[in-house]
């Protein structure tokens, strides 16, 4: 009877050992996935790929997982995104800008094409 036992307790051991491995393999899936990181299926892929390195790259995963974020991009600096942000502002108010001064340009010579061309008439 404790021979059934011991080797109920050595499946029970040896599947959650497995099952482990694989929750854990899927970690840097789950924080990629988390912040809509543009790499999470090549982070998935390379968990997977790790089970047969014995884990060896996924610290690696780990960091390239949590080293994105939806909100400022890459790395730790709030300050760049902010800027950046203000420069994309700008810069598109001047875009805006450009194109309502074009469309005036455009405007005035199609008005003297017309009147040129009625001239010539």
């Amino acid at each position: 009877m404790l021979d059934y036992v011991a080797l109920g307790i050595l499946i029970f051991a040896a599947i959650t050992v497995f099952y482990g491995i694989i929750v854990i393999h899927d970690i840097p899936y789950d924080i990629a996935e988390k912040r809509h990181h543009p790499h999470a299926d090549a982070i998935h892929v390379a968990g997977w790929i790790s089970l047969l390195t014995l884990h060896v790259i996924w610290p690696f995963l780990w960091i390239w997982a949590t080293l994105y974020r939806e909100d400022r991009g890459w790395g730790f600096n709030k300050r760049g995104v902010v800027e950046k942000a203000g420069v994309e502002v700008e810069s598109i108010a001047e875009l805006q800008a450009q194109v309502s001064e074009l469309s005036a340009q455009v405007a005035q010579l199609q008005q003297s094409d017309s009147q040129s061309s009625g001239e010539a008439l």
